[in-house]
């Protein structure tokens, strides 16, 4: 069974809505620029893919994931017809660090923050009355886990309608400690390139409506899957197994064949280790199928955004099907051989007939999740 898609919000570092988002990433365009946010004094590093809202270089305030998500919420809400009112519509929200970032600005600065707000629930109670939320933590596949919550919801009868949301804004924390973790910061994002050199933090929020009926609405796209495992491999490093596994169970989920797949739309963090085990397992999971698909990935302009990653894939391979273009792979001078293999769209934007997409999620701890997606023709 296949779950409707009416309603999409999204925003990152190269745009504040999904229109003018797809229409930088199939530019080209990106979102890295010198770090605002923090006290680059203190890291090797010192370049971003962040919203720029702040007041002023360096001068952070607490909230910023909250209102990302806000903003991603209200724009998917109002494109599903909701209003502003989702009392009766649960809310599933993804994220990596959620509001660590006002935490470490009440901590150390003394910023005014209240503990409730933490939690994404009281702001999506005051804003839309939403009552019944629901917070994933699953690391950069969280998303996408919310997303098989939300598919289960609509076929259980639970929900008419349910809002998978993901956000994050990027923590001094997090950012520090890949500041030292990367002895050599990589100047670029360059997924699937034989130089790459790990991956650089993204900011960004993305969500969908999901409704069990259209009721007239514009139809984006339909879920026909969800297939998610947690293989628990390693801490950080990713189990070709267990990713092979997550795409095989989506693909039965969804009765497809890899075949049948026109779009791979990959995780591509730009880190040595994940790029080779996902490309392996996509080529060992489509066989003598894999030149069938095209396939891309997004991080390279807007960077890693975590827990938001998921779903604004998702929204990316959707615009693809309305509008036949799919977004190039950028920063990528000199393709791995493993990629080189495959169909990879990489420089210059693509155009095509998409009717069915898979969408790739993998987290720290084993958390892989992938989903299977159509167009509505």
């Amino acid at each position: 069974m296949s779950w409707p898609i009416v309603g999409i919000g999204a925003l990152a570092s190269i745009g504040r809505d999904p229109a003018e988002l797809f229409d930088n990433l199939c530019e080209g365009r990106s979102g890295l620029a010198p770090l605002r946010g923090f006290d680059t004094s203190k890291f090797k590093a010192g370049h971003l893919f962040e919203i720029d809202d702040r007041p002023a270089p360096g001068v952070d305030v607490p909230g910023r994931a909250t209102a990302f998500l806000l903003d991603a919420v209200g724009q998917a809400a109002r494109d599903a017809g909701l209003g502003e009112d989702l009392r009766d519509v649960p809310v599933l929200v993804g994220t990596g660090l959620r509001e660590m970032r006002s935490l470490e600005l009440w901590w150390r600065d003394g910023a005014e923050f209240a503990a409730e707000r933490m939690h994404f629930g009281t702001a999506l109670r005051e804003r839309f009355g939403a009552v019944n939320t629901h917070t994933f933590s699953n690391a950069c596949s969280a998303s996408l886990y919310a997303l098989a919550l939300a598919v289960d919801q609509l076929e259980s009868g639970a929900a008419e309608h349910v809002i998978v949301a993901g956000a994050d804004s990027i923590t001094e924390s997090m950012f520090g400690l890949t500041d030292a973790f990367q002895l050599e910061p990589p100047g670029r994002l360059r997924p699937f390139d034989v130089n790459r050199k790990g991956t650089i933090l993204g900011e960004g929020a993305g969500a969908v409506v999901l409704s069990r009926r259209p009721d007239g609405r514009k139809v984006h796209g339909q879920v026909r899957s969800v297939g998610v495992n947690c293989d628990a491999h390693h801490t950080t490093a990713p189990d070709l197994a267990g990713v092979a596994a997550a795409i095989r169970q989506a693909h039965d989920r969804a009765g497809v064949k890899p075949e049948n797949v026109d779009l791979v739309m990959l995780h591509g963090t730009g880190t040595p280790l994940n790029d080779e085990v996902e490309v392996r397992a996509v080529r060992e999971v489509f066989g003598e199928h894999q030149n069938v698909p095209l396939v891309t990935a997004v991080k390279s302009m807007t960077g890693h955004t975590a827990g938001a990653a998921g779903v604004l894939s998702l929204i990316t391979v959707l615009q693809s099907m309305a509008t036949g273009r799919i977004p190039p792979v950028t920063e990528l001078d000199e393709p791995t051989e493993d990629v080189s293999a495959m169909r990879l769209v990489h420089t210059t934007a693509a155009t095509g007939r998409i009717d069915l997409a898979q969408v790739n999620g993998f987290g720290f701890g084993g958390l892989n999740a992938v989903a299977i997606v159509e167009a509505v023709r």
